[in-house]
């Protein structure tokens, strides 16, 4: 394309998950939520320090900036929640009353409060054009446009937008025409959220407990399948859509201050809403397994129904609900979608980005592209720090260090290290995209080592010791370890081990405990095995990021294993570190043994010992 280039922002905020992301003409160039700036887990607030690096990076000035697009329309969610008022008054007036000085001042006037916030990094905010696109066809433009198929079914799935809750849509060159949505109050991502808070997880973030708790049923027990009964017939209607229809009697987010009508559950369950921390005993594992069944069955009739009325062998997803892995793997199963590209940043983050897209290839109708992988360039689209910045980091920190001169020598010592029973934090190049450590923030340890699951969870992410980890695995050896037939650059999907790899379980597995199960070895790899013999994968290709790359290369080479265990960088309740200094941080407050920073390498017990105590917040 000659002439001047067209720079779009775009910019999710004031829910969660701020961020703000840059295409050039219609390229991306970079992204980067604004947690990891100000460290506070999905934080919300408008994202300055996210606009100002990508501007910084790009090497380019305010007023280059065509237009900025934020991620939703406030007016129109302002309209449902004076809609629920009008219906759940008198009930729903406390709510209200409580929501309403953030909207006068703030919501409800958006462009005018996006503009004083652009004014302050120097926009000329008055002659910006500033578009809003709807929230549900921004998720479904940031899962189409950088996929690599040219025509495809578009599935969002998450809590709720401004009125949709889901939707279908069809991606088509650069056009997208939506077909037919789901609305508030009856939404999959509700749902769900509503028992995330009665197994007592934080709603909006502790949703994926709530799937790695489900795998420790016994799913052909009396109490699971009763609870799926209960489920199907008290709370939530699945229709042959995949719609859904809540039965609002049982929900109390509609005027209240909680998920459940606490009373309602007990009486259906027999059990009261757990107290966030408190042991997790049989009955919270058993409703998080009904749970996530009644959400698969949902999903995989709401794709098939979009396969069917789009008459696409292509699905893209994006939304919350399309980063529960478990879900997606069972799409491939069960064979729903023969070919399906899922937004790595699926959660409102995510939302930035196709508010962008949507100004490029829908208020520009700019053409579009493809490529035979996608255009997310690996979601390595966030900071990076150079070895001199490194360097000047550790000088100031006064830490010891080995330097290595070739990567290789670097890589085959941190592959030692691992085979020792080590656990190594692993920062490089530039940060990932997403919600998801793909290996330049990372946590590595040896997937054969039956105690690691519990060391990573109990003394470095100070968490429950039930959490499941992912194999980053390279690709050219995913056929010989795992049942899973396309890539996975991007951990969005669950799978199984092969048979040759996993070992014999005791008859009475199903009725362990879950310690016991815990305990139970069930794999060659036990460190990645969840306890439903399944994996979230990640694969690895030499182009896709050389320097990970290169360190499985080299553990395979040493040591006959293509995988390592990887987990994001970061520790209970913060956000994956995003510079050197919060690397050699967080490293300090962990049991993590050894750091690499770019070629250097740490070991922790030999730094001067922090200040400050760690305080973890509940996630």
């Amino acid at each position: 394309m000659s002439g001047k280039a067209t720079y779009t922002l775009g910019i999710s905020a004031f829910y969660h998950d701020s961020a703000a992301a840059l295409l050039k003409d219609g390229e991306i160039l970079y992204a980067v939520q604004e947690e990891r700036f100000t460290r506070l887990k999905h934080d919300a607030s408008f994202p300055v320090q996210s606009i100002l690096w990508c501007l910084q990076k790009a090497n380019i000035s305010a007023h280059q900036i065509e237009a900025i697009a934020f991620y939703d329309k406030p007016i129109l969610k302002f309209e449902r929640i004076i809609e629920t008022l009008l219906q759940t008054c008198p009930k729903g007036y406390k709510n209200f009353l409580k929501s309403m000085p953030q909207w006068i001042k703030q919501k409800l006037f958006l462009k005018a409060h996006i503009k004083s916030h652009l004014r302050e990094i120097d926009f000329d905010a008055d002659h910006l054009e500033i578009i809003f696109p709807e929230h549900h066809l921004s998720h479904a433009a940031s899962a189409f446009y950088p996929s690599p198929y040219k025509k495809a079914a578009i599935v969002t799935i998450d809590g709720v937008g401004e009125w949709a809750t889901a939707s279908i849509c069809l991606g088509d060159g650069h056009k997208i025409k939506c077909l037919k949505q789901m609305n508030f109050p009856h939404s999959l991502g509700l749902f769900y959220s509503a028992f995330t808070y009665y197994c007592g997880f934080k709603v909006n973030s502790g949703e994926y407990k709530l799937m790695g708790l489900a795998p420790y049923a016994d799913p052909n027990s009396i109490k699971v399948q009763a609870m799926i009964n209960l489920i199907k017939q008290y709370l939530c209607d699945v229709k042959s859509d995949g719609s859904i229809q809540l039965n609002m009697k049982y929900f109390d987010f509609l005027s209240g201050s909680y998920m459940t009508k606490n009373k309602l559950w007990y009486k259906l369950f027999n059990f009261h809403p757990r107290k966030a921390e408190s042991p997790i005993n049989d009955n919270y594992i058993s409703l998080a397994y009904a749970a996530q069944f009644v959400l698969e069955e949902a999903v995989c009739k709401l794709i098939q129904h979009a396969l069917d009325i789009t008459n696409c062998q292509n699905l893209v997803m994006s939304g919350g609900v399309a980063l529960n892995c478990v879900a997606n793997g069972k799409l491939l199963q069960k064979k729903v979608a023969p070919n399906i590209w899922i937004q790595p940043a699926s959660n409102d983050s995510g939302g930035a980005l196709g508010a962008a897209y949507c100004y490029w290839h829908i208020f520009k109708d700019q053409a579009r592209d493809t490529t035979p992988s996608d255009s997310m360039k690996n979601s390595l689209l966030g900071p990076s720090f150079s070895q001199d910045e490194i360097d000047q980091m550790l000088s100031d920190k006064q830490a010891q260090f080995e330097e290595y001169s070739k990567h290789d020598d670097l890589c085959h010592t941190v592959a030692k290290l691992i085979n020792d029973g080590n656990i190594i934090a692993w920062f490089q190049d530039q940060m990932e995209w997403g919600p998801r450590a793909l290996g330049n923030r990372s946590i590595l340890a040896d997937p054969r080592n039956q105690e690691i699951q519990k060391k990573i969870n109990l003394s470095v992410k100070f968490r429950e010791d039930f959490r499941p980890f992912a194999p980053i695995v390279l690709e050219e050896y995913k056929d010989e370890y795992f049942n899973f037939a396309p890539n996975s650059p991007y951990m969005l999907f669950t799978c199984n081990l092969k048979p040759k790899w996993l070992q014999n379980l005791p008859s009475d597995f199903e009725k362990m405990t879950m310690d016991q199960k815990l305990k139970t070895k069930k794999s060659e790899f036990p460190a990645i095995t969840h306890i439903d013999l399944s994996s979230r994968i990640q694969t690895v290709s030499k182009n896709s990021n050389p320097k990970i790359h290169k360190l499985l290369d080299t553990f395979h080479d040493l040591y006959d294993c293509p995988m390592l265990v990887n987990t994001s960088f970061n520790v209970r309740g913060e956000p994956i570190v995003l510079s050197p200094s919060d690397a050699y941080n967080c490293v300090l407050r962990t049991k993590i043994d050894y750091l690499v920073l770019g070629n250097k390498l740490l070991k922790r017990v030999n730094q001067p010992t922090p200040k400050n105590q760690q305080h973890f917040e509940l996630d």
